[in-house]
């Protein structure tokens, strides 16, 4: 494996890379881990092999994924790089070949202009396990073992890059996903039948090329997100970043029906803020309701001249479709990323939202994980775990008990790291009450960085991989 030298924040501390894949069984547990929990948390995360060239970011590592096995109250774990094609080129050269998003484009490499890390997220679809960054193709991998069968492009259908967090209809088993460019078209939408065909593509028409991360969905319409985080290449003349911030450019949410044209987008302004996560949508008479973690602005670089704007916090729009008009507020003053639900009440109304608390450090972790109850009249209602010390969370999974009675049965499953005693582990907590004592604690044989998206995977799943 590489060595990577420690240029950055983000390459010391728990935001260093690992580099040894490994597999250890039977891991101490604090506690008891559930019966029930039988399947596989999987987190995907940036973890650069060979030393960054330039400037690097937090977003430009290698895609590595580090699973736990649940199962008969035991556990295992297991990490693997996602064999990408560009890090195999790497690989094979023993260097870095590819800049980050702090550097300028290297457009006339003859290995191509950019490298797909496949480091951001992950999605399971028609009996496959996805792994996904936001500029290139989605790369399939093998269950349990974590093995990269190769890129996923719907048997050659897929023509532009797929979101990092494609949705999936719990009742039609629909999969929507958005792509974004920097050059035209700068959005283009797809739609996967339930058995994983690609059924149909639809060029969005929007004025320059943005940065979106994330959309939503509900039965019937689909949320886009034209936030003002463009990309200008004539910045790039004047010394500045293609990639910036626009404070006076209005946020614009398109509402589409789902299977609409671009004809039949309605946008609606808002004032300039951006979203990197959504936690939910859905419809309430005229209504379409999105709820997602904002922030009044974001600096890639992280040189917010007010610190602030860059905090993110559960907020509410409502787009009226008959009158045009849209109302929005904030939920919670507790800064929050990484929302979440359980999945199976995706793009209806839900009772609970569940994210991961926000640190106050200067670089991005997390301290603890939040319950909203949104059935309280006015603002929802919060419960906080926290971790206490110098621990800290990433994204909590909403896992269903399966013979669960209520929208909250289930359990949260994340990754700590307590930077003390320099231990990873899978926390699990009870997600009927937060406020309890951890139901268990996996203890890992490795450090785990900090990453990005999750996913739980039943064994049913699992057995059922194609």
């Amino acid at each position: 494996m590489g060595t990577v030298r420690a240029t950055s924040a983000f390459l010391r501390g728990n935001f260093a890379p690992v580099h040894d894949e490994i597999d250890s069984e039977r891991l101490s547990v604090i506690g008891e881990i559930p019966a029930e929990l039988t399947g596989m948390f999987v987190r995907n995360g940036p973890n650069p092999q060979f030393t960054p060239i330039g400037r690097y970011h937090w977003f430009d590592g290698d895609g590595m994924l580090h699973g736990i096995h649940l199962r008969d109250g035991c556990a295992s774990y297991r990490n693997r790089y996602v064999q990408t094609r560009g890090l195999l080129k790497e690989q094979d050269a023993q260097r870095a070949i590819w800049t980050g998003l702090l550097e300028p484009p290297q457009i006339e490499i003859p290995e191509g202009a950019t490298k797909n890390r496949a480091n951001t997220s992950l999605i399971w679809h028609s009996g496959r396990l996805l792994t996904l960054w936001e500029a290139g193709e989605p790369y399939a991998i093998t269950l349990p073992n974590l093995e990269t069968r190769g890129p996923h492009t719907f048997d050659n259908k897929l023509k532009f890059p797929v979101t990092a967090h494609p949705k999936v209809d719990p009742e039609t088993g629909e999969m929507l996903f958005f792509g974004y460019s920097f050059a035209p078209p700068y959005l283009q939408y797809g739609i996967v039948s339930p058995t994983g065909e690609l059924l149909r593509t639809e060029p969005i028409d929007i004025p320059v090329g943005v940065m979106m991360h994330d959309f939503a969905i509900t039965p019937r319409f689909t949320v886009f997100l034209d936030l003002p985080l463009t990309y200008r290449p004539e910045r790039v003349t004047q010394g500045k970043r293609a990639l910036a911030f626009e404070r006076d450019r209005a946020s614009r949410f398109g509402i589409l029906p789902r299977h609409g044209d671009n004809t039949q987008v309605r946008w609606f302004e808002a004032s300039a803020c951006y979203v990197f996560h959504t936690l939910n949508a859905y419809e309430a008479g005229d209504e379409v309701v999105l709820v997602a973690c904002r922030m009044s602005s974001y600096d890639l670089s992280g040189a917010n001249s007010d610190p602030e704007s860059g905090i993110p916090r559960l907020h509410e729009w409502r787009f009226n479709l008959s009158t045009g008009m849209i109302q929005e507020r904030r939920l919670s003053p507790i800064p929050a990323e990484f929302p979440r639900i359980n999945e199976q009440f995706m793009g209806r109304p839900v009772k609970y939202g569940f994210a991961s608390k926000t640190a106050a450090t200067r670089l991005p972790r997390f301290d603890g994980l939040i319950k909203l109850n949104f059935e309280s009249e006015g603002l929802p209602t919060t419960q906080v775990h926290a971790l206490g010390g110098r621990r800290y969370c990433g994204e909590a999974v909403f896992v269903p008990h399966p013979d669960g009675d209520t929208e909250d049965a289930g359990w949260l499953l994340t990754f700590v790291h307590d930077e003390q005693q320099n231990q990873s582990e899978l926390l699990i907590v009870d997600a009927r009450n937060l406020e309890c004592e951890p139901v268990a604690r996996v203890l890992l044989p490795q450090r785990v960085p900090y990453g990005f998206h999750a996913v739980w995977i039943s064994d049913a799943q699992i057995q059922a991989t194609l």
